[in-house]
């Protein structure tokens, strides 16, 4: 199998994709996760065009959206921005947090084997143009390319455990990477763990907010466990010291840089200038990569985080029988 990554327009060659950042939300519709909290609603298709392509003029060539199923997803919004910026953007299935779903939704009364029906299809058919927010689902033409499933407080909980191996079932079937969220910059070994005994590569495996975590010794162990670990909280350390550059130079000095991703994680409408916030999705690659330069990340260093190390994590695995067994029942293990 030639490896691949898989866009909304389509697949690339990895070697394609350029600079790029690894967890980014480009489109958030209306729903109960901008009811909570009214500042993640991006929504404007013109102004998120002009934010995308003020990072593009930057040199941003490809984003990953992380926003996962039923929570404001938009596969033809995704696919719109790419079109009209020249960006590429790989489109997330999976699922979020609890709270971005409330009480009776469909997914805690799903099955393992469902999810990974679910997830499968949205990565081989197209993502339904109805975010599986009713009983009709509309394929649209446009594919994910990666799972993002969300562990919660030092890994992953009952609730979340079997939608992870949903995600590892899915990855088999499909060869799909794999992005996670860790609650606080926490749980990601653990969550590694769990996914490697459902049979994941940890190559294929992306943690994001580990930086929210600046201690030397759990990075050394992320790397150690063959995930990939995704620094995105770059601009948010205000006044104090940049907890971020910090560990990019623990990195470059314990030679395990080519297991490092950046991205902004900008999902709220202060962060973004096109929506009158700051500092911009363009931020990595102005300001913070001068400070990168600063503190001793030379051009091949940037160039490391920015363009190698995504074309190796998201590209498609070969395909591989499971090495686990779903378990048999039908009944939903999310409510057990």
């Amino acid at each position: 199998m030639t490896a691949v990554v898989r866009t909304v327009l389509g697949d690339v060659d990895p070697a394609e994709l350029g600079v790029t950042y690894a967890h980014e939300h480009l489109v958030i519709e209306a729903g109960r996760a901008t009811a909570l909290a009214p500042d993640l609603l991006l929504a404007d298709l013109d102004r998120m065009t002009a934010e995308l392509a003020d990072a593009a003029r930057a040199g941003l060539a490809t984003a990953v959206d992380a926003m996962p199923c039923d929570v404001g997803r938009n596969p033809s919004g995704l696919a719109e921005l790419s079109r009209r910026t020249g960006v590429r953007i790989v489109a997330s299935t999976g699922l979020h947090h609890e709270r971005f779903y409330g009480p009776g939704h469909w997914s805690a009364r799903a099955t393992v084997e469902e999810l990974a029906d679910l997830f499968v299809a949205d990565v081989e058919e197209g993502i339904d143009a109805l975010d599986y927010g009713g009983p009709v689902v509309r394929r649209t033409p446009h594919r994910a390319g990666v799972i993002k499933v969300a562990g919660s407080d030092a890994g992953p909980s009952d609730r979340d455990r079997p939608i992870f191996v949903a995600a590892a079932e899915a990855h088999a079937r499909t060869g799909v990477p794999i992005l996670t969220h860790c609650e606080h910059g926490t749980g990601a070994l653990e969550q590694v763990r769990l996914l490697a005994d459902c049979g994941v590569r940890p190559a294929s495996i992306s943690l994001s907010h580990v930086d929210k975590v600046v201690d030397r010794g759990y990075q050394r162990e992320i790397a150690a466990s063959g995930a990939f670990a995704v620094h995105d909280q770059a601009f948010r350390w205000g006044d104090a010291p940049n907890g971020t550059l910090r560990l990019l130079e623990w990195a470059l000095e314990d030679g395990r840089l080519d297991q490092v991703l950046l991205a902004t994680d900008a999902a709220r409408q202060g962060y973004l200038r096109a929506y009158g916030g700051t500092p911009g999705l363009d931020v990595l690659l102005r300001g913070f990569s001068k400070q990168m330069a600063e503190h001793g990340l030379d051009e091949a260093a940037r160039r490391q985080v920015f363009v190698a190390n995504p074309a190796r994590a998201f590209a498609f695995a070969a395909r591989a029988a499971p090495a686990f067994t779903l378990p048999a029942t039908t009944e939903p293990l999310l409510n057990q």
